[in-house]
């Protein structure tokens, strides 16, 4: 029996490795290529150098797509997070038939395809004459990964004991001081977490 185990978890480990050179192996050829120079299509790997970071990093146009991406990823999962960690609170603690549908409506966007998402919201945008910018660009993503913050928050904040808030209240702390000192720390792993993945889905 241990034989076998050890067989499986040697052949898991194998396959598991196969399956990366194969998703990332592709990428390391660029990757290497690009600390060397190229001449007519072909790279002259016995010439080392660093021109092409050189030209990227004077690259107005690379650099300012590279900003906006950060933008809209770093904004994108704040908002995510903070409405992520509103609407969890509301189903936790709401008592409205209207909690279920709420959750419908996070998770439609993110279980449609993308293109109908996005053909959706450039139709609103477009009928409610809102110019398209880096904001509307923001509210799309916000969009599409409020569900994955969402759906951790809340696992982890409907397991949360009651006892625990129940005590913080009996001890006369106020529902703000609750939140800050009880509840936010309780979630702490949800919230790394859901914008590590919201980050990830809007970079």
């Amino acid at each position: 029996m241990m034989k076998l185990s050890r067989f499986a978890y040697l052949a898991l480990s194998a396959l598991t490795a196969i399956v990366f050179i194969l998703l990332y192996g592709p990428l390391l050829v660029p990757i290497a290529s690009s600390f060397f120079e190229v001449a007519h299509g072909n790279v002259q790997w016995d010439m080392p150098s660093l021109s092409a970071y050189a030209a990227l990093v004077h690259n107005e146009g690379i650099i300012t797509a590279f900003l906006n991406t950060l933008i809209v990823g770093f904004c994108a999962t704040f908002l995510s997070v903070v409405l992520g960690i509103l609407f969890a609170i509301h189903y936790r603690n709401g008592t409205s038939p209207g909690r279920e549908l709420m959750q419908f409506v996070i998770f439609l966007p993110f279980l449609m395809p993308p293109i109908m998402i996005g053909l959706a919201l450039l139709i609103f945008f477009r009928e409610t004459d809102i110019s398209r910018s880096l904001l509307t660009v923001i509210i799309g993503h916000t969009v599409f990964v409020l569900a994955l913050a969402y759906r951790t928050i809340v696992v982890r904040l409907t397991s949360l004991s009651a006892s625990f808030i129940e005590a913080s209240y009996d001890l006369g702390a106020s529902s703000w001081q609750t939140f800050f000192y009880v509840v936010l720390p309780s979630l702490k792993s949800a919230l790394i977490g859901s914008a590590v993945l919201c980050f990830a889905l809007s970079f």
